[in-house]
């Protein structure tokens, strides 16, 4: 069976990655045949899956401990399937505690194609001892960040933009159902079951409070998946939630991020596109205490800011509420103190623009696996 691209993606904002990635690679080599781990919008481009991305969702050390076993047999299932199918190039994309350590195994196992990684994992934040590790395993590395591409000196690395900026930029906008005489408070509390389980009950608290005191308000929650609607419900229940609520698929999220005053969202991509989208907004990580004394103590993770919005424009420019800090007091506070100053966080998330520029980072990269694909 040949195998020209084998793809591989650990995580939803991966598979968002891969699909503008798939689009772009069909125009300008429509006869590649791809094979890979991939999510469902890798498998709606066409991507021949050996397993489903969703089969590695897990969150925070606790979880990942817990589901080692089944990690494990999943990996090298992976190892093997690429060694069955010998591609002329692995592509990974994110998710640098499996990539890296495929990266490793193909190596040692003598595969002979070439091994690509799109999107730098934090080693300027923690875990230096990678880049060593990537200079020897890795053939090339696409960065997202501008500044990584200084970082490695033994690997050729280049700069590709930033892929939100791009699909932004191109994005087509629908018509969203929200109260047009109300300024949107929009939550989005993660897409994962434990993201929701630790986030949402503490931004409901703060949301009622917010609504009670100012009419004007309308609540808007995104919903990542639809099989999340019976664990959000239940949490509403929970709260005997009885304010103005609307539901938002994520597959509009940029029409409500277009339409919001406000956000209160968990740490991670979300932030960034709310940024690009002028939208202030604070960021919450409900750790458990447990993954919060494993990160700062264990792993030393001590950073000055843990968002991404805040350490490419090197500055707290959106409040984070990270484990033990994220309360509901906490939360309003903030919430208040964006309301206060909206025009001036504004102008703060323009600044993200200029910094990121104009690349449109999937038809970059698409040309660049081209052309090693010829070589």
């Amino acid at each position: 069976m040949s195998c020209d691209l084998f793809m591989f993606c650990g995580e939803p904002s991966g598979d968002l990655h891969a699909e503008s990635l798939l689009t772009e690679l069909k125009i300008k080599k429509p006869t590649l045949k791809i094979f890979g781990v991939a999510g469902p919008r890798m498998r709606y481009q066409g991507v021949n899956s050996i397993l489903a991305m969703e089969e590695l969702q897990v969150m925070g050390f606790i979880d990942v401990f817990c589901a080692f076993p089944k990690l494990l047999r999943i990996f090298y299932k992976v190892v093997n399937a690429i060694l069955e199918l010998q591609p002329k190039m692995v592509f990974t994309i994110d998710y640098p505690g499996f990539s890296l350590r495929l990266h490793r195994h193909l190596k040692k196992r003598g595969f002979k194609g070439q091994i690509v990684h799109f999107i730098c994992p934090s080693v300027w934040a923690w875990g230096k001892h990678r880049v060593a590790f990537m200079e020897k395993h890795l053939d090339h590395l696409f960065t997202i960040l501008p500044f990584e591409s200084q970082i490695f000196r033994k690997l050729p690395t280049q700069y590709v933009g930033h892929p939100l900026q791009s699909r932004i930029q191109s994005y087509k906008y629908q018509d969203l159902d929200l109260p047009k005489e109300k300024q949107i408070i929009a939550l989005f509390p993660g897409s994962r079951p434990k993201e929701i389980e630790r986030n949402l009950p503490i931004y409901l608290d703060a949301c009622r409070h917010l609504c009670v005191n100012n009419p004007n308000l309308h609540i808007a929650l995104s919903v990542a998946q639809p099989k999340f609607h019976s664990q959000i419900l239940l949490v509403l229940q929970k709260k005997n939630w009885d304010c103005p609520i609307t539901f938002v698929p994520s597959s509009h999220s940029y029409e409500l991020m277009q339409k919001t005053y406000i956000a209160i969202a968990k740490s991670g991509t979300v932030t960034l596109e709310l940024a690009l989208h002028l939208v202030p907004t604070v960021v919450t990580y409900g750790l458990s205490k447990l993954d919060l004394m494993i990160a700062r103590d264990l792993l030393r993770i001590r950073l000055p800011f843990y968002c991404l919005v805040n350490i490419l424009a090197n500055e707290e420019l959106f409040p984070e509420l990270i484990g033990p800090y994220f309360t509901n007091a906490s939360l309003l506070s903030h919430v208040y103190h964006l309301t206060e100053n909206h025009t001036n966080y504004q102008k703060k998330c323009k600044h993200i623009l200029t910094l990121l520029g104009r690349a449109n980072t999937a038809k970059e990269v698409s040309k660049q696996i081209c052309l090693m694909l010829n070589k």
